[in-house]
């Protein structure tokens, strides 16, 4: 087991999440200090497996039970505890291949080939066993609800396990009894303490099942009782289900469904129905592979398989609309694997720590990481409001939000950064995060794109220490881009042979336009009229020629009218006419 505290990234785009104090926390490559001096992080410990299969989480007594799922002669369920230290193992048949614990922790059931086995969680000796109807070289579920034990397979034997029938069994003393249910491929079944009645069937996605189920059963009574079922594919059979795990929410009234074709869907108990509001797409290039609530329903933990620096764990509120950013986890290196496998995602009960098994990108490796949260948070603020440099924003033009953020507790150990929304007349538009300097100060940079009304929206989300800000806001007013008009006019000229007079015409903000054309108003003497337009080149210059009408001093007036995006102006030039 080793103390791995570089293999975490933070997306740099968005803040920490807070979990509160008995909530989980990510560490940065340079972890920020808690209040005792103590680093957050993550406990990391190498797996001696090859293959997976299930993992369970036991807060009574502390254990994280791991299982390889291995076709050979003796597998094992490897026993570690919440530091991530091995403390055990139980030497089990062929194909251990599913874990269950009885609602008080009292009990871990084990599938393999052969049956079901039960061991004493607290001295480890096997307690009872149940034989099964068949003993398939298939791996099969185990769920406890209702006070009993239940477990899936297929009745058949041979390679293909993922296409064979499966039916799902309950006990009666030693033996297995059919429930009656069952369908083509895989059932998989989740089930926990904190819903002790309910046990969630989800079908696994094959080339011949193709729009695959979710329901759910009571097991309350004497029988099974199914509840709502549901089917995802439209009517053109797109957008099938392609489950990888399926997590309940512990007040019992939410399903979440890791689902690699679409992301983690999160469905009403009741019927099975979509929530009002979903979470967030997963990062492009992930795909949904595990899901876990926390123990008290408050967060919860979305598993992915990702490449690179893709994020392949996501951790924020079970709540959708909260609307907090997610604390974002990317596996990538020999010492923490690359994803997180299916059904890979636990808790502990109150919350202090997530469980998270990843492999590499050819699933030979496996790696157990222990997430742990700082010892204490703090709160944050903005001080001072908001203020724009230049003072008034100019469409087109770079502008900075400027303001202060102040953090109570320790300093973090590497800047922290906040995030900023723009609300004008064409919506909403997220600006790139800025970076908060070690006095408070930050600057987050624009250009707007239209002229009138704006406000800005800043925000702090939180950090590894800090609980988020209470957002500020400043609304302003964006100006039109000035111009300028440079005129060069001889100082004198004669009526006979005329005159020429040249200039640039330059803008801030987007490029001018084409086909601008300047107005030119003559004076002189004998009084003011409108000569021919001048039209401006694709470099801004332009040319005015006039043969002057009277001697003496002639007054050349030049004007843009301006467009959209950009004021007018105007210059002149006297030249004096002789004869």
């Amino acid at each position: 087991m080793s103390k791995n505290r570089h293999h975490v990234r933070i997306a740099a785009t968005l803040a920490a999440l807070t979990l509160g104090t008995a909530g989980l926390t990510a560490v940065a490559p340079t972890a920020a200090r808690a209040a005792d001096g103590t680093v957050p992080g993550d406990n990391v410990a190498k797996l001696p497996i090859s293959s997976y299969a299930a993992m369970v989480v036991d807060s009574v007594h502390e254990r994280v039970y791991v299982t390889d799922g291995q076709d050979r002669s003796t597998s094992q369920v490897h026993i570690y505890n919440f530091q991530g230290q091995r403390t055990g193992s139980l030497s089990i048949g062929p194909v251990t291949s599913g874990m269950a614990l009885s609602a008080d922790s009292g009990t871990l059931y084990v599938s393999y080939t052969s049956g079901i086995v039960a061991y004493d969680t607290v001295t480890w000796q096997r307690t009872g066993a149940v034989s099964t109807a068949t003993a398939p070289t298939c791996p099969r579920d185990v769920a406890f609800a209702g006070g009993k034990q239940w477990h899936a397979e297929t009745p058949y034997n041979g390679t293909d396990c993922a296409n064979n029938w499966n039916a799902l069994y309950g006990v009666s003393g030693t033996m297995s009894v059919s429930t009656g249910w069952n369908a083509a491929s895989r059932l998989r079944l989740t089930s926990g303490p904190e819903v002790p009645d309910r046990i969630v069937m989800a079908q696994t996605r094959t080339a011949t099942e193709t729009n695959p189920f979710v329901t759910t059963l009571d097991a309350s009574g004497d029988t099974l009782v199914r509840g709502p079922e549901r089917r995802f594919a439209d009517a053109q059979g797109q957008g099938g289900l392609d489950m990888k795990d399926v997590a309940q929410s512990p007040d019992g009234r939410r399903i979440a469904v890791a689902d690699a074709a679409y992301g983690t869907r999160l469905l009403e108990a009741a019927d099975l129905s979509d929530a009002p509001v979903p979470y967030q797409p997963l990062p492009e290039g992930a795909k949904a592979s595990a899901v876990a609530f926390s123990g008290d329903g408050t967060y919860i933990a979305r598993g992915a398989a990702a490449t690179g620096s893709t994020p392949d764990l996501l951790v924020q509120p079970a709540d959708p609309a909260s609307g907090r950013a997610p604390l974002e986890f990317a596996f990538e290196g020999a010492l923490d694997g690359d994803r997180v496998v299916p059904r890979g995602l636990g808790w502990s009960k109150d919350g202090s720590r997530l469980f998270a098994v990843t492999t590499n990108a050819s699933g030979t490796e496996y790696w157990l990481h222990v997430i742990q949260p700082p010892a204490a948070q703090y709160d944050s603020r903005f001080t001072g409001g908001l203020s724009t440099a230049p003072g008034r924003p100019v469409v087109g033009e770079p502008v900075g939000i400027r303001g202060r953020l102040e953090l109570d507790g320790p300093a973090p150990a590497e800047p922290v950064r906040v995030t900023a929304v723009r609300h004008d007349a064409n919506g909403d538009r997220r600006l790139a995060a800025a970076e908060v300097e070690a006095d408070g100060s930050f600057t987050v940079l624009d250009v707007p794109s239209l002229v009138g009304d704006a406000t800005y929206t800043v925000s702090f989300t939180g950090d590894v220490t800090h609980r988020p800000a209470e957002d500020v806001t400043l609304a302003v007013t964006v100006d039109k881009a000035p111009t300028a008009l440079a005129l060069r006019a001889p100082a004198e000229a004669t009526k006979s042979a005329g005159l020429t007079i040249t200039g640039t015409l330059t803008g801030q903000g987007r490029a001018l336009p084409a086909g601008i054309t300047l107005s030119v108003v003559r004076t002189d003497r004998k009084g003011t009229g409108t000569l021919t337009s001048a039209a401006v080149a694709a470099d801004g210059t332009f040319t005015v020629s006039d043969l002057p009408r009277a001697t003496g001093e002639v007054t050349y007036e030049i004007g843009y009218a301006g467009d959209d995006l950009h004021s007018g102006s105007t210059a002149s030039a006297t030249v004096r006419v002789r004869r």
